[in-house]
């Protein structure tokens, strides 16, 4: 599918801010370990995890990834990705595989071999009636291709819970589809399991009593974009979590990308992701900063997704793709180099 663009019906929506007239802040850069970027996402934000670690395997060291379909499922066209969704037993992961070994070959996505000692932590609620659970073995099946060590690969395929981001204790009932903000109390700190899995198992567990002592700003989504965001169907606006420990930039950090779901940037449910997601208490208490890129819907896009089936375009998959280059450019910044 070709990107169609679409500046005529965003251009007064998005020149306010795009033309800096109304602009947050502009993003900061940190005193980050550069060896320590990792990505997680639920649904279509795991889909994009997957497509940003494995295009900058060279950089990105390990993905979570909740609801989520393999790597290149779709084949570019959304009919193919409603089909992963619903039948993952029609998948090829074959087929996924030689994709990427061959995308490599031609320098749309790093060379595997980056992929070899990374990690990855792959969750499919055995209730999803969204995207079928059958998913998390064949996510499984494409990484085992790639990384050498199975130990390096966490599957979570037997917990009852809907279509969610898993929470230790915000959002609905843990099989009930929470059309609300996607995020259920499953009595399962998701974020917890994840960043602790993917930075070597000792991270420190936050409690009830912990506080989110850092920051939560809003910045300036536009400046990492030649257009307008709304014509890659990205929000002006993006957030960021500094905690307590990185804000004054004297002590090394790590970083996180946390990507939202369908119907879960802040258009749809204001900051109920960003702020009870269960990514901020985590990082607060063992120095992650946690990123936030924010996608809103557009024409081509009405629920709001991360892009896993070409609507910007047939490279969306690649390191041509607007949305990744966006976000590696925001990765940059915050990092101070690439």
């Amino acid at each position: 599918m070709s990107f169609v663009w679409t500046l005529t019906a965003y251009a007064v929506l998005s020149c306010m801010t795009w033309g800096g007239l109304a602009a947050d802040p502009p993003l900061e850069s940190y005193n980050v370990d550069r060896a320590s970027l990792t990505v997680s996402g639920v649904s279509s934000g795991a889909i994009m995890a997957s497509q940003l670690h494995v295009i900058y395997s060279s950089h990105v060291m390990g993905a979570g990834l909740v609801a989520g379909v393999p790597f290149a499922c779709s084949g570019g066209n959304l009919a193919g990705l409603t089909t992963c969704m619903k039948t993952p037993a029609l998948e090829s992961v074959a087929t996924f595989e030689a994709l990427v070994s061959s995308g490599a070959l031609f320098g749309n996505v790093d060379a595997t071999y980056h992929m070899r000692h990374d990690k990855v932590f792959i969750f499919s609620g055995a209730e999803d009636t969204v995207v079928h659970p059958g998913n998390g073995p064949n996510i499984a099946r494409f990484y085992e291709h790639f990384i050498h060590d199975r130990h390096n690969i966490k599957k979570v395929f037997d917990m009852h819970t809907e279509h969610c981001m898993p929470t230790e204790n915000f959002g609905g009932a843990c099989t009930v589809l929470s059309k609300t903000n996607y995020l259920n109390n499953c009595g399962y700190n998701g974020a917890f399991e994840i960043l602790n899995f993917l930075y070597g198992g000792h991270l420190t567990r936050p409690s009830s009593n912990t506080t989110q002592a850092g920051e939560l700003r809003k910045f300036n989504q536009a400046e990492f974009f030649a257009a307008p965001p709304l014509t890659y169907s990205l929000d002006n606006t993006g957030y960021i979590y500094v905690p307590s420990g990185c804000r004054s930039k004297s002590h090394r950090c790590k970083l996180h990308v946390a990507l939202h779901g369908c119907k879960m940037g802040r258009h749809y449910i204001n900051e109920d992701y960003v702020r009870h997601g269960g990514y901020n208490e985590v990082g607060e208490l063992n120095d992650v900063i946690i990123l936030y890129p924010q996608v809103v819907p557009t024409t081509l896009n009405p629920f709001g997704c991360w892009d896993g089936y070409g609507y910007t375009g047939v490279w969306f998959a690649t390191k041509k793709g607007f949305q990744e280059e966006g976000i590696r450019r925001m990765m940059k910044q915050v990092m101070g180099g690439w």
